[in-house]
């Protein structure tokens, strides 16, 4: 075994990554760029070395300055991570020539496997199922019309690099296939820089189900079970569990065999996951990632193996540590990704500081690289965290998850912690049978429904409001001059004046009026038609407890400024309670400026002033996070100024393009 491990990822990752090696007495080495110089992988490292800017392309993708690094470093191997240049041939190839050991496969599997076109042949070969299609190299527009019209409707077109949901395309119509054609290769020149595709059959209502695999370098390879990742939003998965529920002992047994095929068809060393598409009892090859998964780790709840660690003994050439019949499944597992996004703005990526990051870890495992306090980069992936529940059965790895969620909040940024539990609270998802497009058949309900705050979470922000009042009235009483001074009270207690509050909530366009009066040990709140006895309210690290009418609840809140966010049984509330004395006037953007909708960097812009457009024309590109946002005019007519140039990195809310003022105004 090698002693010195150098990991070229950040994040979760990371932080996983150096665990293991810590645990096996490796020394860890990370590298960083300058927006993560004070990152939890790099505090977690034995050492770090700086290796460029912020953007990925600068840092985390650029080859020579992590080869550089691992050798100033003198590491005797470098772990990859996920995502970055975990599956570039040429990066495992620098490694060899480095003499560092690459922890991962080969270059020339990697090459077999990094196209999907190529891929799908090798499969044919080796004789796993695959769905009707065109995989081949001829790329001419009219070939792949054609193409499509003997596959038939519906169709997915599908960049044969990367991978993520980019550079795809699903096609209902002939009429349809120009345009989504052309949209696929731009974006998949824009996030891989290779806009070739394929096409195959597309299945309505598909499972994606993919099989873990292990190979070394003495021929032995071998599955530790399937995953079923079919909770997806725009094709990038969301919940993950193992084993796939519903799956019969034969399809389970089939799928193993076709997965174990497909990594000694290429002589396979290393972690790699086959994925399947499934339905209707078939399977078919959708392709296979030569690298470590985010979801991994609920093959290892089930299976009680460490991954990582098989990794580094393979790289280092040991055999497998286990054989086919020595692996078995226990329990079920299951996986929640948790991002910095919006999901009721499409999933739009959320940057910012983790005012409050507090993630459940009773009875869970949590894989994060963040603390609260942290800054979430524009650079990067929007995924701050996983939660991960293992169980005897489905049903409590889900109770578990649902109660851990209930524990857990994220206040500076846009997260998906509420959709989540909503997901795992849904009838069809706790049946077992949801497909691929479950997230967004139930959209409504899942994005964005239309909730109304109880009395009962009412009555909670208002006691919130007063307690951190109290908590903010002790910290000026502690650094004044006079802290027994009556101005510091916390009780309420008021010079001329009736000891009541009135607070007036607003959430959207409604506003929710509660009043309070003092009543004995605690507050009479009357919210509507309803009065509700409050006791014993106490603010505990950042989370209210209190007795309502009897009964004990909990909630976590923070303010900033006119902001209350709360958090109470898996729903996060975000009220504005104005001041009437600081509060400035709104400004409205309406429809004579495009505004940048979030943080991103300009990558096209398809305008010119003094040209007239028409509503709906897209003429800006932002990239954020890895996801592609084209910005629309807001209504036909002529641009007067542009405010923005390629190359910008743009926050949010700027403005992007002025409009002429119409004839009407």
């Amino acid at each position: 075994m090698f002693q010195s491990l150098l990991i070229a990822n950040r994040g979760e990752i990371a932080c996983r990554i150096i665990r293991t090696a810590r645990r096996m007495g490796l020394r860890s080495i990370a590298v960083f760029s300058d927006a993560d110089e004070a990152a939890q992988h790099v505090q977690m490292a034995d050492e770090a070395i700086h290796i460029g800017a912020a953007p990925a392309r600068e840092s985390y993708l650029n080859i020579p300055a992590i080869i550089a690094a691992a050798k100033r470093a003198r590491a005797d191997a470098i772990h990859p991570g996920y995502g970055f240049l975990s599956e570039n041939p040429a990066f495992a190839e620098a490694c060899a020539e480095a003499g560092i050991i690459f922890v991962g496969p080969s270059a020339d599997a990697m090459r077999a496997m990094g196209s999907k076109g190529s891929a799908k042949a090798l499969m044919e070969m080796a004789g796993v199922p695959l769905l009707p299609g065109y995989h081949g190299t001829e790329q001419d527009a009219e070939f792949l019309a054609d193409e499509a019209k003997r596959i038939g409707f519906p169709l997915i077109i599908k960049g044969v690099a990367g991978g993520g949901g980019r550079g795809m395309r699903v096609v209902r119509a002939a009429g349809d296939f120009a345009d989504a054609l052309r949209a696929a290769r731009q974006e998949g020149a824009s996030a891989f820089g290779d806009d070739r595709v394929l096409i195959e059959r597309y299945l309505e209502r598909p499972r994606h189900i993919e099989v873990q695999v292990f190979g070394d370098s003495h021929g032995n390879a071998v599955h530790l079970f399937e995953r079923d990742c079919s909770a997806q939003r725009r094709h990038q998965k969301v919940i993950e569990e193992a084993p796939a529920p519903g799956i019969s002992v034969e399809i389970r047994d089939a799928m193993g065999a076709a997965a174990v095929a497909a990594a000694k068809a290429v002589q396979y060393q290393g972690a790699g996951t086959v994925e399947f598409i499934a339905q209707d009892g078939g399977f078919y090859f959708l392709e296979m990632n030569t690298r470590l998964q985010v979801e991994h780790p609920v093959t290892e709840a089930i299976t009680g193996f460490d991954l990582v660690e098989w990794q580094l003994r393979v790289a280092a050439g040991e055999v497998l540590p286990a054989r086919q019949e020595d692996i078995r499944a226990q329990g079920h597992a299951m996986e929640l990704r948790v991002y910095a996004e919006d999901p009721a703005r499409d999933f739009a990526p959320s940057i910012g500081a983790l005012q409050v990051f507090r993630l459940s870890d009773q009875g869970l495992r949590i894989d994060s690289g963040f603390v609260a306090g942290d800054r979430i980069s524009i650079h990067y992936d929007a995924m701050v965290a996983k939660i991960i529940a293992h169980a005897p059965s489905r049903a409590e790895a889900i109770a578990r998850l649902r109660a851990g969620l209930a524990q857990s909040d994220i206040i500076g940024v846009a997260h998906n912690l509420d959709m989540l539990d909503r997901i795992l609270a849904h009838p069809d998802f706790a049946a077992g049978g949801i497909d691929t497009g479950f997230i967004a058949r139930h959209a409504e309900a899942l994005l964005t429904p239309k909730l109304q705050p109880s009395p009962q979470v009412l009555t909670l922000a208002a006691l919130g409001v007063l307690a951190l009042e109290e908590a903010a009235a002790r910290a000026n009483a502690t650094q004044s001059a006079d802290p027994h001074s009556p101005w510091h009270a916390t009780d309420h207690w008021w010079v001329n004046t009736r000891p009541s509050r009135v607070f007036d909530f607003h959430l959207e366009d409604e506003v929710h009026a509660i009043s309070l009066t003092p009543a004995g040990d605690g507050w009479r709140i009357a919210t509507g038609s309803t009065d509700i006895m409050a006791r014993h309210a106490k603010l505990e690290d950042g989370r209210l407890h209190a007795l309502l009418d009897g009964m004990r609840l909990s909630a976590s809140i923070h303010r900033d400024g006119e902001t209350i966010s709360l958090r109470h049984a898996g729903q996060s509330w975000r009220f504005r309670l104005p001041d009437p004395i600081t509060r400035a006037g709104e400004e409205e953007g309406g429809d004579d400026r495009l505004l940048a909708p979030l943080p991103g960097q300009l990558t096209q812009l398809m305008a010119s002033e003094g040209q007239e457009v028409a509503r709906g024309d897209v003429l800006v590109v932002l990239e954020a996070m890895k996801t592609v946002f084209r910005l629309a005019a807001p209504r036909a007519g002529r641009i007067e100024t542009i405010s923005c140039r390629v190359g910008e990195t743009v926050r949010e809310g700027q403005i992007l393009i002025q409009f002429a003022a119409s004839e009407a105004d």
